[in-house]
């Protein structure tokens, strides 16, 4: 998993990247706010941040308030770096919509806890996102296949929502996640191939 570090203090960022590089996660680093809000909003963000309280251009509190107000199914989970002991200063940075917090002085196994429960976090969001996703399709299945559908009596093609006419397959083909193989029934194999039926397969005329 990548996790990006926005840290301006370069020894801290060093330290923070080797122990997680060392635990098996990809670092970016960044050691100003605006470039932690830049990174944050690219499409392949990553899922994972640790952002300094105080930094350059933007502050962590800020960072976490603008990527909170953009429009995501899957929020990355944000943790606040901050050297402030104070409880009214965490909660302010928990109320600024930051998942975790870690104060500085940094423990290195507290680190890897923390940023473990945001590993587990992520991935279960993501499961989460992806059972969300089949539900809707099945949702879309269900819907378009509920209701009256225009049917020939003769040559049983089915007219779309657009107007056209299509065969049975194709309808059920676009419209579901149904895949066809061919055959043929008893009845159509008599009709269009006796020569290949057995004539005890034949129906059995009845007299009058």
């Amino acid at each position: 998993m990548r996790i990006l570090i926005a840290e301006d203090d370069t020894t801290s960022r060093t330290m923070l990247a080797g122990m997680l590089k060392k635990s098996g996660f990809d670092v970016v680093e960044t050691d100003n706010g605006a470039g932690a809000w830049a990174a944050l909003q690219q499409p392949d963000a990553t899922p994972l941040a640790i952002l300094d309280w105080i930094m350059p251009e933007l502050a962590g509190p800020e960072v976490v308030r603008r990527v909170r107000a953009l429009p995501t199914e899957q929020p990355p989970y944000l943790i606040i770096l901050t050297a402030k002991g104070e409880k009214v200063d965490i909660i302010a940075g928990l109320e600024a919509g930051a998942n975790d917090y870690l104060a500085k002085p940094f423990d290195a196994g507290e680190l890897r806890a923390r940023v473990e429960a945001g590993r587990r976090m992520v991935e279960l969001q993501r499961a989460l996102a992806t059972k969300m996703d089949e539900l809707r399709k099945a949702i879309l299945q269900i819907k378009t296949l509920r209701g009256i559908v225009p049917i020939c009596a003769s040559c049983k093609n089915i007219r779309d929502d657009r107007g056209y006419w299509n065969q049975v397959e194709v309808y059920v083909r676009e419209h579901t996640e149904a895949s066809f193989t061919h055959s043929c029934c008893p009845d159509c194999l008599q009709k269009l191939y006796p020569e290949f039926t057995d004539d005890e397969d034949r129906p059995k005329e009845t007299s009058a």
